[in-house]
């Protein structure tokens, strides 16, 4: 498998992801429009984010920050997070277990 081989899926308003799966966990390869946002949300995967590049304003559990290319994000499971691309973006994100709707 290649990357550039992965079509790309916009989960939400501008975010695209190119998806890779396996049978625990998923990876996520974003590029993300400039003023997409993340609303608040939480879910049962536990997910680790990475900022590739870009400024990507984040909010963990109620704590804002904003973030820059190498900047790395633990997110448990079940902690409110949301996010906000102030410029274009490109994430990476895994989360365990797999995210099934990201199929």
């Amino acid at each position: 498998m290649n990357l550039s081989e992965i079509k790309p899926k916009e989960i939400m308003p501008g975010y695209h992801g190119k998806l890779v799966h396996g049978e625990r966990m998923s990876w996520v390869f974003w590029d993300v429009e400039q003023n997409a946002e993340v609303p608040e949300h939480q879910h049962d995967h536990e997910q680790i984010m990475h900022v590739v590049e870009g400024t990507f304003e984040f909010s963990l559990n109620g704590e804002k920050g904003t973030y820059t290319a190498g900047d790395i994000v633990v997110i448990p499971s079940n902690v409110p997070h949301s996010g906000k691309a102030l410029t274009p973006c490109k994430l990476m994100d895994i989360f365990s277990p797999v995210r099934e709707e990201y199929r």
